[in-house]
């Protein structure tokens, strides 16, 4: 199999490990053809990543009745994430079944049935449902005129699958899994077998269900907060062909002609992740005047300094600097990933760093581009407009490590940086960003509640909640939306913190300091007489575990903490060096 995907035999050995103390994950399999195979490489595929998928799955066929039926087994089960799995195939013979005046229509009928089916679904329970859209065969009914009618069944597979890309977009709750584009990378004939069809209604083969499973597990998990946040890269013969420090400016390979298309591609793409979102950082054994030309001088480079949020070329090893931007960027290692063309390099930042991803690079670097679209490594669940900024502002995140080292008082520092702060409820403006934050934060987030935009929406116009949310802005730059609280109404006496989480790249600058006061001021202005908190430990947030027993709240109950407000808070006395706008 292609690239470091595990066979099926392997996945379903994998059932056999003790998984027991893994993340629980529930999730329910509804599919129009045999899927007991496809639960087994699910379950086996998250095995693998120390996930232990909870699994229902319904009888065969079964989707309409445990969708309709109030008391069926899926609503019973409750899961985290619904799989409805349909298929070409199964799609064709109602296809073919209708008159050809009814075919126009085809497309967009069965997309108001998915609609009807997620409706009734989000009626009664609260999980979030990830469809598939449709391989795109030709039946060779028309060949290739089958583009200029409506009613061939090719024509209608174009245009259901764009409705699905529209429905997905008007869904809160609703995820596509791109399973044609899937088929189209490892071909029609490596994921259908005839023989399984028409034997036992397997529209999938053996040897691809392992990709089906990795596809459906890069969903859920960035949709749990578990995603790639940073790609560092090496340089020479990985980002140009050549070494720069001997075959200097001339010499390296990077244009449109040539070997240097290769990595003029890499860089493209490389470019674009960053425009999504992603970081981008530099790692690399060379002196670092001579590295940083090609970025300033090179006619050829996509990717210039500005496109790197941090830039680190000298003679220590690649771990060591691997570490030095991690503690720039105070992201969890296991949200980076290391890209590198040279094997030892590799294994030893693997070795030293097993929590950070390090793909092996084909051979050939004309491979590398493909080989890194197939990984899928940066799967994400939600995108706004700040995403596009993120470079800049761990750009202004490593000006402000520089410059901390020049004081030797902490508190001089965080006066020097002139620090303002918005606090706005929750509003049209607000929510998309809140809600991603609300994905994307792992470390500090004290309960680790994810929220959809839809359920922001619903917090934002209900009476029992007080949603806060926070930006930052100091001399360096603007970090934008950096924090949100949900507080939730318990009765007249009390408010219980339903989420507090805020991003890490603005730690120990006095922003939880000014978050409680924001708090406390909502509660007693609302005539409060305490506040709660809770801490719900996970694996990713442990550097909260003492945070409410910092602010001066008491211990009380399994992982609970109080805040009296009869008495004069502590926090009122604590100096702030963050204005409120």
């Amino acid at each position: 199999m292609p690239f470091d995907i595990k066979d099926f035999n392997y996945l379903r050995k994998s059932l056999k490990k003790n998984y027991a103390d893994f993340k629980q994950i529930r999730i329910a399999i509804l599919s129009d053809s045999a899927s007991q195979f496809i639960t087994q490489s699910i379950k086996g595929y998250g095995i693998e990543h120390h996930i232990n998928y909870v699994i229902f799955e319904a009888d065969y066929n079964q989707i309409d009745q445990q969708v309709y039926n109030p008391n069926s087994e899926l609503y019973n089960f409750d899961p985290d994430f619904l799989i409805i799995i349909k298929s070409t195939e199964h799609l064709s013979q109602s296809f073919y079944k209708k008159a050809n005046h009814e075919k126009s229509d085809f497309a967009q009928d069965y997309v108001n049935y998915i609609d009807s089916l997620y409706q009734t679904i989000s009626s009664r329970i609260k999980c979030r449902i990830i469809i598939n859209n449709y391989i795109e065969i030709n039946d060779g009914i028309f060949g290739h005129f089958a583009s200029k009618t409506q009613v061939s069944l090719s024509y209608q597979l174009k245009k259901l699958n764009l409705l699905l890309m529209d429905f997905c977009q008007q869904r809160q709750q609703a995820f596509l899994f791109d399973l044609d584009a899937l088929v189209t990378q490892l071909g029609y004939n490596n994921s259908f077998d005839a023989k399984m069809y028409f034997n036992a209604d397997m529209v999938f083969s053996i040897d691809f269900l392992p990709h089906l499973a990795k596809g459906m597990h890069d969903i859920i998990q960035a949709n749990t907060g578990l995603f790639k946040k940073c790609i560092i890269l090496d340089l020479d013969h990985t980002l140009w062909g050549g070494i720069i420090g001997d075959d200097g400016m001339s010499g390296i390979h990077i244009g449109d002609l040539g070997i240097g298309k290769i990595f003029s591609e890499l860089q493209l793409w490389v470019k674009q992740l960053k425009q999504r979102g992603i970081i981008i950082a530099i790692c690399s054994k060379n002196t670092e005047e001579i590295a940083k030309e090609p970025f300033i001088n090179h006619s050829g480079m996509v990717l210039r300094l500005e496109d790197i949020a941090i830039f680190v070329s000298n003679w220590e090893s690649k771990a060591h600097n691997i570490r030095y931007i991690q503690s720039v960027l105070n992201i969890g290692m296991d949200t980076m990933v290391f890209i590198d063309d040279n094997p030892f390099e590799r294994e030893l930042v693997k070795h030293e760093i097993p929590e950070i991803t390090v793909p092996e690079l084909p051979e050939d670097p004309a491979e590398y581009l493909s080989f890194l679209k197939y990984l899928n490594l940066f799967e994400t669940a939600s995108l706004t407009e700040e995403d596009g900024s993120r470079t800049q502002q761990y750009q202004e995140s490593a000006r402000r490590a520089i410059q901390q080292k020049s004081f030797k008082n902490e508190d001089d520092y965080l006066s020097s940086l002139n620090m303002t702060s918005e606090v706005r409820p929750f509003d049209s403006f607000t929510i998309p960003r809140v809600a991603q934050l609300s994905q994307r934060s792992n470390q500090f987030n004290l309960r680790t509640v994810r929220y959809t935009e839809e359920d922001l929406q619903k917090i934002a116009a209900s009476s029992q909640y007080i949603p806060l949310s926070f930006t930052l802005k100091d001399k360096y730059g603007d970090n934008g939306l950096i924090a949100l609280v949900v507080l939730k109404r318990i009765n007249e006496a009390e408010v219980f913190i339903e989420n507090w989480a805020m991003s890490c790249r603005v730690l120990k600058r006095g922003m939880e300091n000014f978050i409680l006061m924001h708090i406390v001021k909502e509660a007693v202005k609302q005539k409060f007489i305490r506040i709660t908190g809770e801490y719900i430990p996970t694996s990713k947030n442990m550097m909260v575990k003492e945070h409410y027993l910092q602010l001066g709240f008491e211990a009380g109950e399994e992982n609970k903490y109080h805040l009296n407000l009869q008495q004069q808070p502590e926090i009122f006395n604590k100096k702030s060096f963050i204005t409120n706008i």
